[in-house]
């Protein structure tokens, strides 16, 4: 049990308040008990459902179970009242001193508050952005990127050992079509006297990449080696001459971008991990030879895709594997009819290694076209470590760029695409990071350039960095009111909080005290947006302390005449100030001091 979690120290009441009912419940029942809050804060601060999951079991009725329960929590440590409800649901009303405990807990603890220990240190591979080396970061793969990065984080803090990866897909067609591209850069370097069309007609399917980033590449491939990859005419030279050389060069320069854009966001991954060597290293091949000895790969002609006629489609016999053994809808190919590997092949030998390196859990981060791509790869991961390892994926939905209510227009230098570095220059990481994470992963967001840089509650950025800077502000002034005072966290967590008996500053500390089980519950469900809407309401429950005292001079947090009570508020204003920092955190946000 987390002893910082008031949640789960009540939960703990109730199962042994359930255990004297009913002392023989089996373990797995008593794993459902929840506490949580209630929707309707007239109807008590929490409610559990003990005696409807215990029913069965017990072989009673939830209500009599119901009846039992509410006496004996009446009676229970820090519980004001409690009340049967609805079918078996009981409510509790904790007594303010149970919350206003809280708050030294909360200061002595810091931003380790809210820490959890559900994840028992279970190791997970998260790999999220993993764009192709092609080009720069567009604001696709910056959803991904910050929903990933705030998951990694958010799991760590719920108690997980967490590895960030990245995968880079080196290998395959598109490579090859961007080392073209830079080869045309490097002409245009050393002088060519081709023209681009001409160019273009000798590339096998044509110039695709045409962005203004290649220049660089072609200049640093002229500096390295002159002339030497072309024709004396400064023309097209045998593909065999340069263009390893030149693929070599080209994703050492987009990688090199790729993690300059990611450091700009303020993401740092722990690995990255290379399509090409792992297919170099014969790993596909070795997977199937695996699944092969497993008796799970088989000769075979797939039924036609959906939406073909059989104009459309030629059967083929395929070495396919057997995913609809593990929930998959159909077989999926490895080998196509000339016997090269598919796509799939490589994706699967990746995830292997994956498992060979001890995780527990693998979670893959994918654009919302990756979709079908999910049951294949569960099928896979299950079938490769024979169910004991969990694969999990989150998709991200598009986001459109907006600025007076039109979408932005492309970028010049990326020659199709709003890039990351854009976005990064227009608003800065932290609103790119808040906002991104203000909508679920797997719903589409329309990101208002007016509404981010805008100061007014409707931009959720600037009211939880706005809230914390008033707490800020609050605690320098009251270390020029109280000159000499120790007024740091630590010395504030003793500081006695009695005189918090107000609605408004009970609110707040209730809205507190769910920030252990936010983190929980967001972690198990892998859905980090459920931190920007706590922290959204956490400052608006602070907003409206602060805005009391603005109309009131009485209910202002700092009274000279009164430094008992003072101190006390101080504590509070601390406490939200411990609590939105470590809610940013997760996020990868930095909390401001003061707003410019």
């Amino acid at each position: 049990m987390n002893a910082t979690d008031l949640y789960a120290r009540v939960r703990q009441t109730v199962l042994a308040a359930l255990a004297e009912i009913i002392p023989d419940l089996p373990a797995d029942i008593a794993a459902r008990v929840e506490v949580t809050p209630t929707r309707d804060p007239a109807h008590g601060d929490m409610a559990t459902n003990a005696a409807m999951v215990a029913s069965k079991a017990a072989r009673q009725p939830p209500a009599r179970i119901a009846a039992a329960l509410v006496q004996r929590l009446a009676a229970a440590s820090g519980i004001a009242a409690a009340e049967a409800a609805g079918p078996g649901f009981v409510n509790l009303r904790l007594h303010p001193q149970t919350f206003r405990a809280l708050l030294p807990v909360i200061l002595a603890n810091g931003e380790a508050y809210g820490d959890a220990t559900a994840g028992a240190g279970t190791k997970i591979n998260i790999e999220y952005v993993s764009a192709n080396p092609t080009g720069p970061m567009h604001i696709g793969h910056c959803r991904g990127a910050v929903v990933g990065d705030a998951l990694a984080n958010l799991l760590t803090k719920a108690g997980y050992s967490v590895t960030k990866e990245y995968y880079i897909n080196d290998a395959g067609a598109q490579v090859v079509a961007l080392a073209w591209a830079a080869y045309w850069r490097y002409l245009q370097a050393i002088g060519t006297t081709l023209t681009e069309e001409d160019f273009a007609a000798e590339v096998p399917g044509g110039l695709q990449y045409k962005g203004d980033y290649l220049i660089p590449v072609g200049e640093a491939l002229k500096a390295a080696y002159g002339a030497s990859l072309a024709t004396e005419s400064k023309g097209i030279a045998a593909p065999e001459i340069w263009l390893e050389t030149v693929k070599d060069t080209t994703i050492g320069a987009m990688m090199a971008e790729v993690r300059e854009d990611l450091r700009l966001l303020g993401v740092r991954q722990d690995i990255f991990t290379s399509e090409r060597a792992l297919v170099a290293s014969g790993a596909a091949d070795a997977v199937i030879a695996k699944l092969q000895a497993d008796g799970l790969i088989y000769e075979g002609v797939l039924e036609p895709p959906k939406g073909k006629t059989p104009d459309d489609w030629e059967p083929r016999p395929q070495t396919l594997f057997r995913s609809t053994n593990f929930g998959d809808d159909v077989d999926r190919p490895l080998r196509k009819s000339d016997g090269s590997n598919t796509y799939f092949a490589n994706d699967i030998a990746y995830h292997a290694d994956k498992i060979a390196r001890g995780y527990d859990e693998l979670i893959d981060v994918l654009g919302a076209d990756h979709g079908g791509y999910v049951p294949r790869m569960k099928a896979a991961v299950r079938a490769l470590s024979h169910d004991a390892v969990k694969f999990d994926a989150v998709l991200c939905q598009i986001v459109h760029i907006l600025k007076g209510g039109v979408p932005v227009k492309m970028s010049k230098r990326a020659g199709s695409y709003i890039t990351l570095r854009d976005l990064l220059e227009e608003v800065g990481k932290d609103a790119v990071r808040f906002t991104m994470l203000t909508r679920k992963a797997d719903a589409q967001m329309e990101f208002d350039l007016d509404q981010v840089l805008a100061t007014t509650r409707e931009n959720p950025v600037f009211y939880v960095q706005y809230a914390h800077a008033r707490c800020r502000s609050v605690l320098r002034a009251a270390a020029e009111m109280f000159p000499g005072a120790r007024l740091a966290d630590s010395d504030l967590s003793t500081t006695n909080v009695d005189t918090l008996d107000g609605e408004p500053e009970l609110t707040l500390i209730r809205r507190l005290a769910l920030w252990p089980r936010t983190v929980e519950s967001a972690a198990f469900a892998r859905e980090p947006h459920r931190i920007a809407f706590f922290l959204y309401d956490l400052a608006a429950d602070f907003h409206m302390l602060w805005n009391r005292g603005k109309d009131d001079a009485t209910l202002r947090f700092l009274q000279v005449d009164q430094p008992a009570a003072t101190r006390a508020r101080l504590a509070l204003v601390a406490a939200a100030a411990v609590v939105i920092r470590s809610g940013l955190a997760v996020m990868g946000v930095t909390p401001v001091e003061e707003m410019r």
